[in-house]
């Protein structure tokens, strides 16, 4: 939530708006002043607005918020930057949903380790009518991260999050 800001000087200080027997009185002039004060981050955060709904421009406390209007979950031991890199991709990432390519993105974007995923070849198809199917019968995915701090219970939730349900998964951290 934003609060005031020492100094932070009203774009449009009620005073000078005030009618002109109470322009001239001191008591209602402090008495708006102290409004201004209050209205100041109002008016400020309603002229940069635009910033607030960028992921590298918005505050730390809103960028909390705007994850969960893009339904990630941020961790808070995550540096700034991977937070907002994090959310930046987040709707590119949720089209991406499902395939290797997306499901690779998210993991590196979460952890900041290197991943490689083996998947069965399920997804695939035969450019042959009739013709085998790549892969194996049994659809299963391999993830393997490696990192030093990486976390692998956090790592596990996140692939069983973004792989279809009937899909067998193992994640290897090392």
């Amino acid at each position: 939530m934003r609060g005031t800001v020492e100094g932070l000087e009203s774009p449009h200080p009620l005073g000078l708006e005030l009618p002109s027997p109470y322009a001239e009185d001191d008591f209602a002039q402090r008495f708006v002043a102290g409004l201004d004060e209050v209205l100041a981050v109002v008016f400020v955060t309603l002229d940069n607005l635009d910033a607030y709904f960028d992921a590298d421009l918005a505050p730390a406390d809103f960028l909390a918020w705007l994850a969960t209007w893009v339904g990630v979950d941020l961790d808070e031991n995550w540096t700034m930057e991977r937070r907002r890199a994090l959310v930046r991709r987040a709707v590119t990432l949720y089209g991406m949903r499902g395939t290797v390519a997306g499901l690779q993105e998210l993991l590196e974007l979460s952890t900041g380790a290197q991943v490689e995923i083996s998947d069965s070849g399920g997804v695939a198809w035969s450019p042959v009518p009739g013709g085998e199917l790549p892969g194996t019968p049994d659809a299963t995915v391999t993830v393997r991260v490696q990192g030093a701090d990486v976390d692998a219970k956090r790592i596990a939730t996140l692939v069983r999050d973004a792989v279809p349900a009937h899909i067998a998964c193992e994640v290897v951290t090392g």
